[in-house]
């Protein structure tokens, strides 16, 4: 009886389970990359530079090749066109993140917005509203830009 119970959980549940995790991580995955692209979509231009850091943010975050980074970025563009505002994204990321996660996206965040050499007005005041969302805490705020800077090499005046 033990045997066909766990024959029946293997067989039914735990696929669920495991399909429902999968599901999760390709929206946290997304909803990740969205807020990403953003970030990069709020200044005047778009640079090459702030593309490779999102495909290096996601890339180290998520494990993903080339091509599903691609995939990824082509899919959370959509989404983030198609979105309505930042709360779809942050709630997501609120449930199925820690601190330290939320704190790391932030991290990646101004990284996005560090990359092109200069901080835009807009730039600051997503990264604000994100941070807000996201319940991260100033010092928290202030020490993620802090590392980013110094990923990036960038000191930026905001304009």
């Amino acid at each position: 009886m033990i045997a066909s119970i766990k024959e029946f959980f293997n067989q039914f549940i735990e696929p669920g389970t495991q399909q429902a995790a999968a599901d999760g991580e390709h929206a946290l995955q997304v909803a990740t990359a969205a807020l990403l692209v953003e970030m990069m979509r709020m200044d005047t231009r778009i640079d090459d530079e702030e593309r490779r850091a999102i495909d290096s943010a996601l890339g180290q975050q998520f494990g993903l090749d080339a091509e599903q980074l691609e995939t990824l970025v082509a899919l959370a563009e959509q989404e983030a066109r198609e979105a309505s505002g930042y709360y779809q994204f942050t709630s997501l990321i609120n449930k199925a993140c820690d601190a330290a996660q939320k704190i790391r996206i932030i991290e990646n965040l101004w990284r996005v917005a560090l990359a092109d050499g200069h901080l835009d007005a807009h730039e600051s005041h997503l990264m604000r509203k994100i941070a807000n969302l996201l319940h991260i805490g100033h010092a928290d705020y202030v020490a993620a830009k802090q590392r980013a800077r110094q990923a990036t090499g960038v000191r930026p005046a905001i304009r």
